[in-house]
């Protein structure tokens, strides 16, 4: 016969739960308890509805209950629904698959805070994998025989599932709500990290990432090089392959039209040794998109490929035309010297930071570095900066 639901126990677990680490106390009074046999555990969904299964609720001791209550209030904070949604195509297949992921980057920092897991805990020590990834991270080190685990439900995957009816027992939490507590709870966890010290480190990040969250690298590129653009394309000069309009009321007069000209761009590619191909691969395709979005392309495009002197100077219509060379010292000077030869109105470098830099600002250019990585040494002030944030494998990234 099935156990009926000991509310009491499993509330007393929520108590114990905020109790022993006051810092999650707002989210864990956010979320609605909902009954549910359809549930195999305990499972949430977008809007903060806990389903929980009273079977289950009467097998686990509190202590286990309250650990419980932490990895599904996680899955919330560190929105994961939307994170998944995120996911390519053929990444969001399968839900089962990405729950796992996500388990294993909670569990490793539960574990760290020494809370007491329940048996049959997924961590990335589980399948061999390091610490202190993001799932999306996971999701690709992941065997390929992974295909499920527990189903922690749609607020943690983002697909719905068939014991989240109706109106869930409860009207639930909104987007701008959750915003709210998650911006609280980071607050919170940066104030008791200040108090009392031993706030894990996994906490800490990601409470630095919701209140200092880093800026979009590619939205500041686009607009530094739009920016440049409309400054070099203010620059009008008159034309007579077009003549002026007002030539037709001044018989045997040819007037020339003002035209505006589209400006030449340089991009210097930074191909010291310290840079790895995926980040220049990264960023290139992104200047790419910028250089299509301005309507710059053709031949108006020159790439240079530079470490302490100039390897590769070419015209190209696309960046998949590019081609790199070098690997040895950094001086981007040489690069900037280079570019300023093919009298470009607009030059981007690409690089790590580690160069020198021309002494003054440049006469006849706007010069954009786009700093890749963000330990990158800052330029001079003169020059428009973009840092450029690492590819999520290289480690966890700062966005939530």
């Amino acid at each position: 016969m099935s156990a009926a639901l000991d509310r009491t126990k499993l509330l007393a677990a929520r108590f114990r739960a905020a109790q022993d680490r006051p810092y999650l106390a707002s989210a864990l009074y956010s979320v609605t308890v909902v009954e549910s046999r359809a549930v195999p555990t305990m499972g949430v969904d977008r809007r903060w509805r806990c389903y929980v299964n009273p079977d289950f609720i009467s097998e686990l001791p509190v202590p286990q209950l309250a650990a419980v209550w932490i990895h599904e209030v996680a899955h919330l904070l560190r929105d994961h629904h939307t994170r998944a949604d995120r996911l390519a195509a053929a990444q969001g297949r399968d839900h089962h698959r990405i729950n796992v992921a996500q388990d294993c980057e909670i569990n490793d920092d539960l574990l760290a805070d020494r809370l007491p897991l329940p048996p049959g805990r997924l961590e990335p020590k589980t399948y061999s994998l390091p610490s202190g990834l993001l799932f999306e991270r996971y999701l690709t080190l992941l065997p390929p025989e992974v295909t499920g685990g527990h189903d922690c439900g749609s607020g943690a995957h983002g697909v719905a599932r068939p014991w989240e009816t109706g109106d869930g027992g409860g009207e639930g939490v909104s987007e701008v709500e959750a915003g709210a507590i998650r911006r609280d709870s980071a607050q919170q966890i940066r104030s008791a990290s200040r108090v009392r010290g031993d706030v894990p480190a996994g906490w800490r990040r990601w409470a630095d990432a919701v209140l200092e969250p880093t800026v979009d690298w590619r939205r500041a590129l686009s607009g530094a090089v739009r920016e440049a653009a409309a400054w070099a394309g203010g620059a009008v000069d008159y034309t007579y392959q077009r003549p002026s309009r007002r030539s037709q009321s001044m018989r045997g007069v040819v007037l020339p039209r003002l035209r505006q000209p589209v400006p030449r761009v340089a991009i210097v590619v930074d191909t010291s040794g310290s840079m790895s191909d995926g980040r220049l691969a990264a960023a290139l395709a992104e200047v790419s998109g910028v250089l299509r979005a301005v309507g710059i392309g053709g031949n108006r495009v020159t790439v240079l490929s530079c470490d302490a002197a100039v390897h590769v100077v070419r015209a190209v219509h696309n960046i998949g035309e590019v081609r790199l060379a070098g690997g040895g010292g950094t001086d981007m000077r040489v690069g900037v010297d280079e570019a300023l030869r093919h009298r470009p109105q607009i030059i981007v470098v690409l690089t790590d930071g580690y160069t020198p830099w021309p002494a003054a600002p440049l006469e006849s250019a706007r010069l954009i570095a786009g700093l890749v990585g963000m330990d990158a040494p800052t330029p001079p002030e003169w020059i428009a900066t973009v840092r450029i944030d690492e590819p999520p494998e290289a480690g966890r990234p700062a966005t939530p």
